[in-house]
């Protein structure tokens, strides 16, 4: 195993831990890790993400269960709409992208390139909401009609789904604010779904794409050790302290993306 790979590998194992801590951003980490150290395609990455973040999910949800912190009617209410677009966009939405989308003299943007800056673009939107100061959500309002909840789940499946991620950063400001759902509980919720959009949107991918499946098990199953080990961490980390310094290193990140992909 060459320094590579075995950085390649303690990142699964940070993805996990991230996960664990703060219920999401771990493909914020991941699909850098695979495209940028790994050298793997963008395309490909997004599908490996869906993988090891949705695995990763259900062995935090089953710990988050354990300790009451799942609401499991909330989180499936948020779940339909989601992982059907999240399938859709992986089955027939990326594969449809054409591989240049635009092309000027010596300028091309090809697909993978707008993949990478559209994920930045999001990291950037997820990085601002982990950093600002979240509001007193003691008092919120009541939770909102389920057709909201409907459309909603479609527009951040759809997102989710192409740029290979689970949705948690999206998923746990929802669920403090439209379900009337506590921080810590909102976190637990955040995992199911994010496993039951992860894993359905890489069913998508299964059809589509050649699959190297003894990298990617040995990889998620690093993952599932960060996740356990930091679901036990979060036990004793101040989550708002932990998710704004997250906040500022996914804003480094997004910064780098773009800068990689469009110099």
């Amino acid at each position: 195993m060459d320094s590579t790979q075995l950085l390649g590998y303690l990142g699964a194992l940070i993805v996990g831990l991230v996960l664990g801590l703060i219920g999401g951003g771990g493909s914020i980490l991941t699909v850098p890790l695979l495209v940028y150290l790994l050298g793997y395609n963008p395309v490909i990455a997004t599908a490996y993400s869906l993988f090891v973040v949705g695995t990763s999910s259900m062995v935090g949800t089953y710990q988050k269960y354990k300790e009451g912190l799942v609401d499991f009617k909330t989180g499936l209410a948020f779940s339909f709409p989601s992982f059907v677009a999240v399938y859709l966009s992986r089955r027939y939405l990326v594969p449809s992208i054409p591989d240049t989308l635009y092309s000027f003299n010596d300028y091309t943007l090809s697909k993978e390139m707008s993949i990478m800056v559209f994920f930045a673009i999001i990291m950037l939107l997820a990085s601002f909401s982990m950093i600002k100061r979240e509001k007193n959500t003691n008092n919120v309002s009541k939770p909102q009609p389920y057709y909201k909840t409907f459309i909603q789940g479609l527009i951040i499946g759809t997102i989710t789904g192409l740029i290979g991620a689970g949705g948690g950063f999206l998923y746990v400001p929802a669920l403090v604010v439209w379900a009337n759902i506590p921080m810590k509980k909102a976190v637990g919720t955040s995992l199911i779904i994010v496993t039951i959009n992860s894993l359905i949107g890489f069913i998508g991918d299964i059809q589509t794409l050649e699959i190297e499946w003894i990298f990617l098990l040995s990889f998620t199953l690093i993952s599932v050790i960060g996740i356990i080990i930091g679901v036990f961490i979060s036990k004793f980390i101040s989550g708002k302290k932990l998710k704004k310094s997250f906040g500022f290193f996914v804003l480094i990140m997004a910064i780098y993306i773009i800068y990689k992909e469009l110099k």
